[in-house]
């Protein structure tokens, strides 16, 4: 019978005491984050979010998945005390503000390009 080149999780290792993280599938975790897996990919391509490589697959840990949480969480803004009372609207004008650049000429728009072409006398 032939030995597994890994040890089970649960067996002891001389080497280490620690356990190894569990690694997440991309599609384990967009169900996580409530988003496609190709998002998930796409993001660990561009190398925006954390991620572990094993050979040419994603892998999340945990901590990637805290992380990626962390990144795109949007805190709301801290509220802003006026140290000084706020400018009086301004009275509307009777004219609008213009530009200060010279007058130009009015612009005409083009007849349609089929009208132009009808006069012609052209058969399509």
């Amino acid at each position: 019978m032939l030995e597994s080149a890994i040890p089970p999780v649960s067996a002891p290792t001389p080497h280490s005491d620690a356990v190894l993280p569990r690694l997440y599938l991309p599609e384990e975790v967009a169900a996580v984050l409530g988003c496609s897996a190709w998002w998930v990919k796409d993001r660990a391509r561009r190398r925006l979010i954390p991620f572990t490589r094993v050979g040419r697959a994603y892998r999340f840990t945990g901590e990637h998945l805290a992380e990626i949480i962390r990144m795109h969480e949007a805190r709301p803004a801290s509220p802003q005390h006026p140290t000084a009372p706020a400018p009086a609207p301004k009275a509307p004008t009777s004219q609008p503000s213009r530009p200060s650049a010279a007058p130009s000429a009015r612009l005409r728009s083009r007849p349609p390009r089929r009208a132009r072409q009808s006069q012609f006398g052209t058969a399509a």
